[in-house]
């Protein structure tokens, strides 16, 4: 069974920073792409960055140069660190990963965190 386990959300004031960070465990053969989305009410779910196991970054028009993305390999590990937060940045972000398990070949499935509500006021 593979989870993911985020870690990191909160409230924070306009032009405050947070990170977030998302842990992958159970029976993993590989990840090939581990991200993070978030989905504010009333809106639909979007993309904030990924990072693949090969190849570069990729980041949504929202987190451009205030947001990025990084990973530890070895721990099966993603961080979002998250800098001049704006209210429109208060939403619930959720982990997401590509994961191929073991016993499963080379046959990738997608995976959630639970989500993690992130509160941009003051």
């Amino acid at each position: 069974q593979v989870q993911l386990v985020e870690s990191g959300g909160g409230l924070v004031q306009p032009g405050g920073s947070l990170r977030l960070s998302c842990a992958a465990s159970g029976s993993i053969f590989s990840i090939n792409i581990m991200g993070w989305y978030r989905q504010a009410p009333g809106k639909q779910r979007e993309l904030v960055a990924s990072i693949p196991k090969v190849g570069s970054t990729n980041y949504g028009d929202s987190a451009k140069d205030r947001f990025t993305i990084s990973s530890d390999k070895a721990k099966n590990t993603v961080h979002l660190q998250m800098t001049n937060l704006k209210p429109e940045d208060t939403a619930v972000y959720y982990c997401n990963a590509w994961i191929v398990p073991v016993g499963e070949g080379l046959n990738e499935y997608e995976y959630w965190g639970q989500g993690s509500q992130v509160t941009v006021s003051s």
